[in-house]
C-alpha cells in the first residue's frame, strides 16, 4: 500500500488540542483539507510524523513546544502605563491587540495579550498563546495523490 512521502499532496483531517483537552482547531472527517507535504501548510513536526502513514490510518503526534510556538518567555511579559492606550481602548484581561514594536530599528505589528489591567498599569504578554504547550494532533490521512 502506497504511504506518504515528502512532497505528496494529501487529504487529511485533524483535531489539535492540549493537554486539558482544549481543542484548539479542528478540519472535520467531512470536510478533509487538501496539503503537500514539505509546503510548511501545517505545522512541519506534524508533516513529517505522517510520514510513513497510508490513506484511512489516523496518526496522533505529540508536538513539543519548541517544535510548535516555541517556549514561553516570562522576559516577553511587560507592564505598561494605561496612559499608552488613551482614549483608544480600554484594555481588559484577554484581549488580543496589535502593537507596535522596535525590532532592530525597525517598526512592526505584533500580536500581545492583555493578561490584566489595573488603574494605572496594563500587563502585556508578547508571546504567542500556544507558547510553551504541548499540542497534540490527531490526524487521518483520507487519501494521497501525487
Amino acid at each position: 500500500m502506497q504511504t506518504v512521502q515528502l512532497f505528496d499532496t494529501i487529504s487529511v483531517s485533524y483535531t489539535a488540542s492540549l493537554p486539558s483537552g482544549e481543542i484548539i482547531e479542528n478540519v472535520p472527517e467531512n470536510k478533509p483539507i487538501t496539503l503537500t507535504i514539505g509546503a510548511g501548510r501545517i505545522l512541519k513536526a506534524v508533516e513529517a510524523s505522517l510520514m510513513g502513514v497510508e490513506p484511512g490510518q489516523t496518526h496522533t503526534v505529540h508536538i513539543q513546544p519548541e517544535d510548535a510556538y516555541g517556549p514561553y518567555h516570562k522576559s516577553l511579559v511587560h507592564e505598561v502605563a494605561r496612559a499608552t492606550f488613551a482614549g483608544r481602548i480600554d484594555p481588559k484581561p484577554g484581549m488580543i491587540l496589535s502593537l507596535t514594536v522596535d525590532r532592530d530599528g525597525v517598526q512592526q505589528q505584533v500580536p500581545a495579550t492583555v493578561l490584566a489591567a489595573g488603574n494605572e498599569s496594563v500587563t502585556i504578554d508578547y508571546n504567542h498563546p500556544l507558547a510553551g504547550r504541548v499540542i497534540t494532533y490527531a490526524v487521518k490521512v483520507h487519501a494521497i495523490g501525487k
